[in-house]
């Protein structure tokens, strides 16, 4: 399955969309046009995959699977408190 690593999504549709209005705004040749024709395409089957991914991450989520391990906190250094524990202290000093 793959994931949106760094915006890859965004950064794909980003480029998609200028090879758009640059064939609807600009007189571009014919190699050109056929060339960001390719990588338009390219770039939508991109898209496309991406977001069935995303699409099939968020129901497998849904339906409770694939939950990634509980992060343990990381280890404090010994006699060093939280500042939780420090409020605890203040409000029941005992």
């Amino acid at each position: 399955m793959a994931t949106n690593v760094s915006g890859e999504f965004e950064t794909a549709l980003r480029r998609l969309e200028e090879i758009v209005g640059k064939l609807e705004r600009e007189s571009v040749g014919l190699d050109e046009s056929v060339a960001l024709f390719k990588e338009g395409k390219s770039l939508a089957q991109k898209c496309e995959r991406l977001l069935k991914d995303a699409q099939a991450s968020i129901e497998s989520a849904a339906r409770g699977e694939n939950d990634p391990a509980p992060v343990a906190p990381p280890p404090r250094a010994p006699g060093a408190g939280s500042l939780f524990d420090a409020e605890l202290e203040d409000e029941h000093p005992f």
